[in-house]
């Protein structure tokens, strides 16, 4: 029989956004929109899967910004605060489609999940849901793991080794104080590889890091196994390719498995279609419309005039989805046998994890059926974590990856595009300014020390990789250009006062309390390497 393994990521990440200073802010809901409809779905899949007693085995890799708003008590409170709404909105619902049965159930249908999501959130996990997946970590389920600390696209720093360094390690700092473990690889943000970077990996103890499947096949030496095995830079860190077959089964837009008709479409939304006094008092922080998360429709296909949803009918594709995926993984596999593969297979499928139940409103329950699936087959496919492949080390060919990401195009165009390439600049001159202010100020105590820690703080924000592509894309552009400009002039504020001993106290002590991650961020992290 064909043996092959697969080690199966989900990259969990979102920009930090907490607002104290605003009652209500619309990008929060970033944040209370994956909690519903990603993470608690996932963790409820997840115990399900345990009471079944059906093996299950995952990595997810968790940025230090998303780590930072889930354990955060304002954000907690404001989530609470929003499944009040969505239930309120619920039971409007349920009343406004009484007389439409399909509609009705599908009003209900919502309601359970936020009733759900209520109860998960403050009875099982007291408002954090760390506790969740750092139980799952413990009972051997989970491989838990990192990315840089802002979620930085790497490459574009590659000429200031101090900023990569201190993204790495902030966020090595950041993990192991979420979840009391070490993390032993590392998401690169957008998988984005550069050559070197490898270096900055094994100084600060990471062993593996996930790479493009470009990045391998353009390698220096031909991968004589493909992207199907990991591949081992000259330093000993394994990059572990990631396999287009697999993911585009998912990923893509055109044949992913999401844009089935009978899945639930994401973008018809109540928020568009009814009037705006009744929805008025579920758009808080907007002026106009928003998508309220209420969705009654399914894909249908390139039509107007879609479908009501039917959740039974979708679960069925489900199904049958899950099944699809395994089969054609074994017949991949069986085919790398036949053209004379000299070892087992590793298929490594990394995705965004919120691409399963808030883009891919089935996609949890996609997630479920396919570790049930895999656990009754025979099919030959076993689930592994790459720690679990990490001793065999010494087995696989050793060789330079080339400069590549998943992103459009491959490479940086994303993230260096005309509409954002003002950022690098100044993101460049805030890096040698931080180190300069290291070099200026090497041991400092009270509020000078505070104001250097904040400045790093600010730095690290504004390289975030999230607003150069809000930019790129063009969706919430504004705010995206605002938070870049914010951090820049931040930092620029605390450089001068720290120039002139003129430091606002007052002032900082606000920028400390709502920039509030990286409490134990030590400035010094910027030094420059020699």
């Amino acid at each position: 029989m064909i043996q092959a393994r697969m080690a199966l990521l989900l990259n969990a990440h979102l920009p930090f956004v907490r607002h104290p200073e605003y009652p209500v802010f619309l990008e929060e809901r970033w944040l209370f929109e994956a909690l519903s409809e990603t993470y608690l779905p996932l963790l409820r899949a997840f115990h399900r899967l345990e009471e079944d007693q059906v093996p299950f085995q995952l990595t997810m890799s968790f940025s230090p910004t998303l780590t930072a708003m889930l354990s955060d008590p304002l954000l907690q409170e404001r989530y609470r605060q929003h499944l009040d709404l969505q239930l309120e909105l619920a039971e409007k619902e349920m009343e406004r489609n009484s007389n439409d049965s399909q509609a009705s159930k599908l009003s209900k249908m919502y309601w359970l999940l936020y009733k759900q999501n209520q109860g998960d959130f403050n009875d099982v996990y007291q408002g954090n849901i760390l506790r969740g997946f750092s139980y799952f970590l413990k009972k051997g389920h989970l491989e838990l793991i990192t990315t840089a600390a802002t979620h930085a696209f790497l490459p574009l720093y590659q000429d200031y080794p101090e900023a990569v360094n201190a993204q790495i390690q902030t966020a090595l700092e950041s993990h192991h104080r979420a979840f009391g473990r070490v993390s032993r690889g590392i998401w690169l943000p957008e998988c984005a590889y550069y050559p070197g970077l490898e270096h900055l990996l094994k100084r600060n103890k990471i062993d593996y890091f996930f790479a493009s499947a470009h990045a391998v096949l353009n390698a220096r030496d031909f991968p004589v196994r493909g992207v199907f095995a990991p591949l081992s830079l000259p330093n000993g860190v394994l990059a572990f390719p990631r396999d287009m077959h697999s993911s585009n089964s998912i990923w893509s837009h055109q044949e992913g498995y999401p844009s089935h008709p009978v899945y639930r479409d994401f973008y018809r939304d109540i928020g568009f279609d009814l009037e705006d006094d009744y929805l008025r008092p579920y758009m808080q922080g907007v002026d106009g419309r928003l998508a309220t998360g209420f969705k009654y429709h399914a894909v249908t296909g390139k039509t107007d005039a879609k479908k009501l949803y039917d959740a039974e009918l979708a679960l069925g594709q489900v199904k049958e989805h899950a099944c699809e995926f395994i089969a054609d993984r074994v017949a991949h596999a069986r085919q790398l046998d036949e053209a004379g593969m000299d070892r087992d297979p590793l298929i490594v499928c990394p995705f965004a994890a919120e691409l399963f139940g808030h883009w891919w409103f089935e996609g949890t329950n996609w997630i479920e059926e396919f570790f049930r699936q895999l656990a009754s087959s025979q099919a030959g496919l076993t689930l592994v974590t790459p720690s679990v492949v990490l001793p065999e080390a010494a087995e696989f060919q050793q060789t330079e990856l080339s400069f590549s990401s998943w992103g459009s195009g491959g490479y940086a165009e994303a993230w260096l595009d005309g509409s954002n390439d003002w950022i690098c600049r100044h993101a460049f001159q805030l890096v040698e300014r931080m180190s300069e202010l290291v070099e200026r100020f090497p041991e400092v105590q009270g509020r000078k020390q505070r104001a250097l820690n904040q400045a790093a703080r600010e730095v690290l924000l504004a390289q975030a990789s999230d607003w150069p592509l809000i930019l790129k894309m063009g969706t919430t552009a504004e705010y995206a250009e605002r938070r870049v400009k914010e951090h820049i002039a931040n930092f620029t504020r605390i450089y001068e006062s720290l120039s002139s001993n003129t430091m606002d106290t007052e002032w900082l002590t606000s920028l400390e309390k709502k920039d509030n991650l990286f409490p134990d961020l030590d400035y010094r992290v910027f030094r420059r390497h020699r």
